[in-house]
């Protein structure tokens, strides 16, 4: 059984009781609606974005992506009624494209699921496009996003210097190089 017992709007605290060693221990953990993260890849090029983000109070490069549920209560009603969660993902992803770099994408090949940890419950969903036509951005208000081609060398060299800060992107960008 799980007891949520503080929600945020972004996050929240849940505890729920397992059973260890014919022991019931409460188990807690913090939850976070999972997020999409898009490898877009064209004449052997990826798309990076450029973000002003707030929690770094300045600009980093990222992959484009976002939320899977834009708030908790979607997300916990989507796990309440056994939504397939990947499948979600897929379909925020194609959201997130065209958004945020004004890509509509053939579709998208499911890449890799980052876990965050034990105590945090943050997925990531990581999606390859390769098939797509160029369109225009549509951002919402007060987003900040401005997109660029980078060769694999200079994608390698931003996730190394800390540029590409998400490090959990940095390695599955790494790791996606390192089979080309």
């Amino acid at each position: 059984m799980e007891k949520i017992t503080h929600q945020g709007s972004i996050i929240e605290v849940v505890q729920r009781e397992v059973e260890q060693n014919g022991k019931t221990k409460v188990f807690e953990f913090a939850r976070r609606s999972p997020g999409t993260r898009l490898i877009i890849s064209k004449d052997g090029k990826i798309l990076l974005t450029k973000e002003f983000r707030n929690e770094l109070e300045g600009y980093d490069y990222r992959l484009p992506g976002g939320k899977v549920y834009d708030t908790l209560n979607e997300y916990n009603s989507a796990l309440a009624s056994g939504t397939d969660i990947a499948e979600a993902a897929k379909r925020a992803a194609l959201k997130e494209a065209k958004e945020e770099v004004g890509v509509e994408a053939n579709g998208a090949e499911f890449l890799h699921k980052s876990v965050c940890g034990a105590t945090v419950v943050w997925d990531l969903f990581y999606f390859v496009i390769t098939e797509f036509t160029q369109a225009e951005q549509e951002l919402e208000d007060g987003e900040d996003i401005t997109a660029g081609w980078y060769t694999p060398e200079q994608v390698r060299a931003m996730c190394m210097s800390g540029e590409v800060s998400e490090e959990r992107s940095a390695l599955v960008l790494l790791r996606f190089l390192s089979h080309d």
